[in-house]
């Protein structure tokens, strides 16, 4: 059995579509979203139809939240991000349509975690499914890792730092960047370029990156591929990010930062 999963879209349209086409390649059996659809980017209507129409599970993200309800912890420019998203959302549901394509109805009933056997599926952690980032540097937290693993089954898939790679107990975070000789390989395909890593026996933590904001120093699409429980398949692909910039710095609410880091993966 083959699972995508995608996370943090934040509204790119132009990174979601590639993604969606390389996942139809894969041959995957499902796709689940992890959150963190809107926010940030300037199409939040159509990411959020894309996602719902493509995946067999969606979880509420923390930017998804903030859209519904009063945003709370986030900066000043998230926080107008979130606010204008919350417009256009507000918008595409007063048009007339079928009370099914209430986009924020379809927001506000996503479940914050997924459990599947002993895979967990969150947007933040195990511990605050929501919020709480666990970022590679938390590997020198022994405590916070080991509060969190002892939360897990075997193994857990999140998002939100919108960084790619596998926490194992050791603790050690295992970068699909920088592929460890042993663990994982690196192979570039026409549609962009994938690594493949081995789980461990014991738990693990595998963040799947971000499909619409990379932060990582690449500014390619990245998602995750779960095969038989076992591995997992990070894939990069190149979307024309120069476009979803542009349309960033066409609107005045959307601060044009988060148009020029779409550039720079950060």
């Amino acid at each position: 059995m083959k699972r995508a999963i995608i996370s943090d879209v934040h509204g790119n349209i132009e990174a979601l579509r590639v993604v969606l086409a390389d996942i139809e390649r894969q041959r995957v059996d499902s796709i689940f979203c992890l959150g963190d659809v809107v926010g940030y980017g300037p199409n939040p209507c159509e990411c959020v139809m894309a996602v719902r129409d493509a995946c067999e599970v969606v979880l509420l993200g923390n930017h998804d939240q903030g859209a519904l309800f009063d945003p709370d912890g986030f900066n000043v420019g998230a926080e107008r991000a979130i606010r204008w998203t919350r417009a256009q959302l507000e918008a595409h549901d007063r048009l007339p349509r079928n009370s099914a394509d209430q986009l924020t109805d379809f927001l506000g009933e996503l479940p914050r975690t997924h459990a599947d056997g002993d895979l967990l599926f969150v947007h933040g952690s195990a511990r605050r499914p929501l919020d709480e980032y666990v970022f590679p540097e938390d590997i020198y937290n022994p405590l916070k890792m080991e509060h969190i693993f002892e939360l897990i089954g075997r193994y857990c898939f999140q998002g939100h730092t919108h960084i790619p790679g596998v926490f194992t107990m050791a603790p050690e975070f295992i970068s699909p960047n920088l592929p460890q000789v042993g663990a994982a390989h690196a192979q570039a395909g026409s549609a962009g370029a994938e690594w493949r890593v081995q789980l461990p026996s014991t738990k693990a933590m595998i963040n799947v990156g971000s499909v619409g904001q990379p932060r990582d120093g690449d500014p390619r699409a990245c998602y995750a591929i779960l095969e038989d429980g076992e591995a997992v398949r990070f894939r990069r692909v190149e979307y024309p990010c120069e476009i979803t910039s542009r349309k960033i710095h066409a609107i005045a609410d959307l601060d044009n930062y988060l148009g020029d880091r779409l550039l720079q993966g950060r």
